[in-house]
């Protein structure tokens, strides 16, 4: 198992405590707002919506919730208008580091970025600098637990599904954007619950951080970004062993 891939479960557990406080629905709502502003409020129609929908159902996101952040989205309720934007920065040791925002307040938003790169040993870079690194896909874990490879390869391949990746206790199921809910639909159609859903950025290459401290330091600059308010989600291109990820968050 990667250690990059890991670090996204110990991220799923943090983000359970974050909707304990409220900080995951936050973020969920705009994500849900932005959606319904740019493709409209019809989830059925607009595929990036019912994928943010999905997303907040699974983390138990209450409805009203989800159809308040729609309405506000759609203009049928007042609410602040959210720009999406994105940074590209490396965190220590050349991490390449990919972070998306919404935000009301652009000029703000960039000013508080870049000191969260420069303070913590990152640094900010130009747009395009990082981002080739990286490529858009939906996501998919299942456990283990299950089916075995040949009959989640056979749903998942058959709905139009790209990858099929062992990390260990889960499956990682990798698809087109587009064919998240479809290929989500067929797994489960056959017995094959999906225990998470999302789309990300998955880096082409990664740099292996195989030190304690070296995994410190860079972890320490993606921590600091997801705390920003703004900050919807931050893609890196690390692996870290796992024994040396344990130790970190021991």
């Amino acid at each position: 198992m990667s250690g990059h891939s890991k670090w996204h479960s110990i991220k799923h557990a943090k983000g359970a405590a974050d909707a304990a406080r409220g900080k995951l629905f936050a973020r969920l709502a705009r994500q849900i707002e932005v959606a319904a502003r740019s493709g409209g409020g019809d989830a059925d129609a607009n595929p990036t919506l019912r994928t943010m929908v999905q997303k907040a159902r699974d983390a138990s996101m209450p409805k009203d919730n989800i159809e308040r952040a729609i309405k506000r989205g759609t203009g049928e309720l007042e609410g602040v208008t959210y720009e999406n934007i994105t940074y590209e920065g490396y965190a220590t040791n050349g991490v390449a580091v990919y972070v998306e925002t919404l935000s009301d307040n652009r000029n703000r938003t960039g000013a508080e970025i870049k000191n969260v790169f420069t303070r913590n040993g990152g640094s900010l870079a130009e747009p395009g600098a990082v981002a080739w690194q990286f490529a858009r896909k939906g996501v998919l874990v299942l456990d283990k637990s299950v089916g075995d490879e040949d009959d989640v390869m056979m749903a998942a391949l058959d709905a139009g599904a790209e990858d099929i990746t062992d990390l260990g206790d889960t499956w990682q199921v990798t698809t087109a954007p587009t064919d998240v809910q479809t290929v989500r639909t067929a797994l489960e159609g056959s017995g094959l619950p999906v225990t998470s859903v999302d789309l990300t950025m998955l880096p082409s290459t990664t740099v292996e951080l195989g030190e304690a401290s070296k995994a410190k330091s860079v972890l320490r600059v993606i921590d600091a970004l997801e705390e920003h308010d703004d900050v919807q989600n931050v893609y890196a291109n690390f692996d870290i062993p796992d024994a040396v990820l344990q130790s970190v968050y021991a």
